[in-house]
């Protein structure tokens, strides 16, 4: 019996299920839930919220997400192995559990979720930056999630809250940035996890703003954004080339200096940007 519940603690369900974790899909398990549970604190009060997890594994930050009362847990498991020790999960918290057997990039989680939705969730290490850009770029803004609570490699959750002027910002700051308050709310050895990686981890807790900091058109912030840093060690006259035939004008207009580079422009003299580059 675990410290959380009357389930067996996870290394007796890997046992018991033959659970090794693969490489290929960028399996790296917790097994203490007691970590796993401090995990799930981190993704606020979800007593009255569906979770959305994607990559449980053997259930570790599921159970964690369960016990801390969320009302009902989605989990997408790509990984068949997984099944039935997430099938005992249901099974002992009766009706707050769906396990939908599949690839997240696939498959679309509203079906199965009501409003309000967190999510949560230990990503593999392989689809976590991708996944995280989908749901910080939908069609419409507010998105359909309040929170993202998300273990990804230390050196990710860096390039997530990094500030202008630092090697670590970037695209990812930016996006992140625009539509949300990023943070880093735990960080983890690699000895946390079986087996262990050979970075570091960290858990980063973005929380959706009602609205964008700054007024800009998505699609052009994302296109001026990543043309800028694509380049980042080229001044923003050369690396922006091409995004408008005036760009050098539309730099100066902005309150931006055409021989900054990338990394010195901070998420407003973007989005000014954008907006000029828009309205051309």
């Amino acid at each position: 019996m675990s410290g959380i519940d009357t389930l067996p603690p996870l290394r007796a369900v890997i046992a018991n299920h033959g659970l090794s974790a693969r490489k290929s899909l960028g399996q790296n398990f917790l097994l203490d839930l007691n970590l796993t549970a401090k995990i799930a604190r981190q993704a606020g009060d979800v007593a009255e919220c569906d979770v959305l997890e994607i990559g449980p594994g053997p259930g570790g930050l599921t159970r964690g997400l369960l016990a801390e009362g969320a009302r009902h847990v989605l989990a997408i498991e790509k990984d068949a192995r997984c099944l039935p020790a997430l099938a005992e999960i249901a099974a002992a918290y009766p009706g707050r559990l769906t396990v939908v057997e599949g690839d997240a990039l696939e498959i679309d989680p509203l079906a199965h979720l009501r409003a309000p939705i967190r999510v949560a969730a230990n990503l593999p290490y392989n689809v976590g930056t991708e996944l995280l850009v989908r749901w910080l770029t939908p069609p419409t803004w507010p998105p359909f999630w309040q929170s993202l609570t998300l273990m990804f490699q230390r050196e990710v959750a860096d390039r997530i809250v990094a500030q202008p002027g630092s090697k670590a910002y970037g695209r990812l700051a930016v996006l992140s940035q625009w539509r949300s308050d990023a943070r880093i709310a735990m960080s983890l050895p690699p000895e946390a996890f079986t087996p262990p990686p050979k970075v570091s981890s960290a858990v980063v807790h973005l929380t959706a703003l009602p609205a964008p900091r700054f007024p800009a058109d998505a699609d052009v912030l994302s296109r001026v954004v990543a043309k800028a840093f694509n380049q980042r060690r080229k001044m923003l006259r050369a690396a922006l080339k091409g995004v408008a035939p005036d760009i050098e004008d539309k730099l100066i207009a902005a309150g931006l200096k055409p021989t900054d580079r990338a990394e010195q422009i901070p998420l407003e003299g973007f989005c000014a940007l954008a907006r000029l580059v828009a309205d051309a």
